[in-house]
């Protein structure tokens, strides 16, 4: 346990103040959390700190076809066609989910082309905390980016529904991670429960969600935020 303590004060950017409580409120000991835990994830995963035997061989098959592609999509100058600024045109931002069924289908659907829109994409295209990454991605947006309205998409059928950190925690124990260290990062403040929860209720989520943005203290009131459900199948919306 005190290797993985180490682990945290070395790359946890402030977290070990946030361990001892000083001036850290709920949000600000997340915001902590998801910078120090990524991290902390891929230490994990790429180095021997453990003393695990880490086989990358299948990340990196997958990996090395994908630089081999990109080779040959810049030497073909198949970029061309995607050129565009940082500044979306139709000034807007969508909140969505990472399922790869919206790969393609959320913007054809919305009728988006590349540089029209933002489009940021987490596990269940949620705002779990006031200054999540979400969040900040949002604020940047509107201040820096010139966005003026923001849709946030859920979907059907969506796997964070019905979420939960019991599931998560039997598949981290079998991946190698220990109750120790599971146990380290509560002492921390950290509710994994909380943290790792999914929705049991889709649109009460979207709505959630929508008054979470609205009501931000950061979020000017003139920004227009809609919520909506969008058919993982045939890409149609509802609005909630």
């Amino acid at each position: 346990m005190a290797r993985t303590f180490t682990l945290y004060k070395e790359y946890g950017i402030g977290f070990g103040l946030c361990a001892k409580g000083e001036n850290c409120n709920k949000d600000l000991k997340y915001f902590v959390f998801s910078i120090s835990f990524r991290i902390f994830v891929l230490r994990f995963h790429y180095t021997q700190i453990f003393d695990m035997p880490i086989d990358t061989n299948n990340y990196i098959i997958m990996i090395d076809q994908i630089i081999d592609y990109n080779k040959s999509f810049v030497a073909n100058k198949e970029y061309e066609k995607f050129v565009t600024d940082k500044y979306p045109d139709k000034k807007l931002a969508v909140l969505s989910c990472m399922d790869t069924r919206l790969t393609e289908l959320l913007p054809a659907a919305l009728g988006l082309k590349n540089g029209d829109a933002k489009i940021i994409k987490n596990a269940g295209g949620l705002v779990i905390s006031a200054f999540d990454s979400a969040m900040r991605s949002l604020i940047v947006a509107i201040y820096e980016l010139g966005v003026e309205e923001i849709m946030v998409v859920a979907h059907s059928h969506c796997g964070a529904c019905h979420m939960s950190y019991e599931h998560f925690h039997e598949q981290m124990i079998a991946r190698g991670v220990t109750d120790s260290t599971l146990a380290t990062i509560r002492k921390c403040g950290i509710d994994l429960d909380a943290w790792l929860e999914g929705f049991k209720d889709t649109p009460e989520s979207v709505r959630r969600t929508v008054e979470t943005i609205r009501t931000h203290p950061l979020v000017p009131k003139d920004i227009i935020v809609r919520g909506f459900i969008i058919d993982s199948e045939t890409g149609e919306l509802e609005e909630m």
